[in-house]
């Protein structure tokens, strides 16, 4: 836990560059809950971006968000000018589904993924719970309103024939409450959608007894099947205390989306100073380490934008 602090106190002083000049332009960039991979991974590309500065006049800050579905509301209405968000989301965006039922998000754009997230579903030991079934008529942490995550828990309910209503209570919870909700015996479960290693589910793991819950079976099955931006995946034996063997679930990809208003030339300009120095921003964080350039490419379900493109083009990558 001691080591992922002071990566993101690290990146957040990295992300700190000098005054921007008035010829220069700041971007920000939208992340989540400071206990989530979001946040550091966001502070790894403002670095790239602000390490290259000099070539580009482009400045970049993290800004802490409550997800995905308010990253993209943010770019899209122009409070951002980039945002991470899970694949899945994207697609709601562009079909005008779920958080965005009945506006379709035209103008959502793509410049490249970052990492695999994951499905995760963290429940204390004496909650018996052993399935997404078992979730019924307990309490469980579904993540804040505007998160992806949020968003998922819904969709996960509903193919195991479960909704909100079928909970003992859906607890709203910001990411850094979840481990002392837990622990407290103030939730029974909460689930979160994101990169591993995760800062919250060590912190959870290491104050009391907890296990990570397989989330498969026919219903998933049929979910995969379904919906194509979901890919079956596995979350790793031993990376939590408590969890000795790998543990079944499924996926989506974290994207970092702008808008179409973007200007090509910012949008590769910030592709370039990523994938110019791609072996220095993978060793930026542990949910880096595994990704490569042919990857960043994949699960991108809205549009890449026509300046990312044009780099990826020059680069040989597309």
């Amino acid at each position: 836990m001691k080591r992922v602090v002071a990566i993101v106190a690290w990146l957040a002083l990295s992300c700190a560059a000098a005054p921007a000049t008035a010829a220069s332009r700041t971007l920000t960039l939208g992340t989540a809950g400071a206990m989530g991979v979001y946040h550091p991974i966001g502070g790894a590309i403002c670095r790239m971006v602000n390490v290259t500065r000099k070539a580009h006049r482009l400045r970049c800050s993290v800004e802490p968000s409550d997800g995905s579905v308010a990253n993209i509301r943010g770019v899209l209405a122009g409070d951002l000018d980039l945002g991470i968000a899970q694949s899945d989301v994207q697609y709601y965006a562009q079909k005008g589904e779920g958080p965005f039922k009945d506006t379709p998000q035209a103008k959502l754009r793509a410049l490249f993924s970052v990492y695999p997230e994951l499905v995760t579903l963290v429940a204390r030991e004496d909650a018996n719970i052993g399935s997404v079934a078992d979730l019924e008529g307990k309490r469980v942490g579904v993540g804040p309103a505007g998160s992806g995550t949020r968003a998922t828990a819904q969709v996960l309910l509903a193919a195991f024939g479960l909704s909100s209503g079928d909970l003992k209570a859906a607890v709203e919870l910001k990411f850094i409450e979840y481990p002392p909700a837990l622990c407290g015996n103030k939730v029974d479960a909460f689930v979160l959608v994101a990169g591993h290693p995760n800062p919250a589910v060590h912190e959870a793991a290491n104050s009391c007894a907890t296990r990570i819950v397989p989330v498969a079976g026919p219903p998933v099955d049929a979910l995969l099947k379904e919906r194509p931006y979901y890919a079956k995946a596995r979350i790793p034996a031993r990376m939590y205390k408590g969890t000795d063997t790998a543990q079944p679930t499924f996926g989506t990809m974290a994207s970092v989306v702008v808008s179409a208003d973007m200007p090509d030339d910012v949008a590769y300009a910030i592709a370039k100073a990523v994938f110019d120095n791609f072996e220095d921003f993978r060793k930026l964080h542990p949910a880096l380490a595994s990704l490569t350039r042919e990857e960043a490419l994949k699960g991108n379900v809205a549009p890449l934008h026509p300046g990312a493109v044009k780099y990826f083009k020059e680069a040989g990558l597309m």
